[in-house]
């Protein structure tokens, strides 16, 4: 194998939206949290924009008339409204494939999300994708 096949050594990537195509659920369940709570309900493209932020970042987004005391029941909704349908999730098409071919050429692999360790480690059982990655990292280990 040539270095040219093999420019990089370590490639890490993000969860949602860029292995698993989880888009569409994730803005449903922030919407259906606000309704929940009785809050303004964002757009699609004010709920999707938040993908990818750590959750307490992405209330702040996408519930900004939320008083801070009430982020726990928002995010405590959101997390019950993920959990019910969190299996219709898939991976992008190709993207098993893609992993694969880079394990194949021994390229280092790693996730770094804005997950919970939790949430990560579901995600990847639900995939059966334990042992695909070197290293992963989430956002409940690297808050301060």
């Amino acid at each position: 194998m040539s270095d040219r096949e093999r420019r990089f050594e370590l490639v890490v990537f993000d969860w949602d939206g860029t292995l698993f195509d989880s888009t569409a659920l994730i803005t449903r369940c922030i919407q259906d949290s606000c309704v929940d709570l009785g809050l303004p309900v964002p757009s699609d493209r004010d709920a999707s924009y938040v993908i990818g932020l750590g959750l307490r970042d992405a209330l702040l987004h996408a519930a900004p008339t939320l008083a801070p005391e009430r982020y726990g029941e928002l995010a405590q909704r959101y997390r019950q409204h993920y959990l019910a349908r969190h299996r219709e999730l898939i991976l992008f098409e190709g993207a098993l494939e893609l992993l694969h071919e880079l394990k194949g050429r021994r390229h280092l692999l790693a996730v770094a999300t804005g997950k919970s360790r939790a949430g990560l480690d579901d995600a990847l059982a639900t995939a059966s994708l334990h042992g695909m990655f070197d290293a992963t990292r989430t956002a409940d280990e690297t808050a301060s």
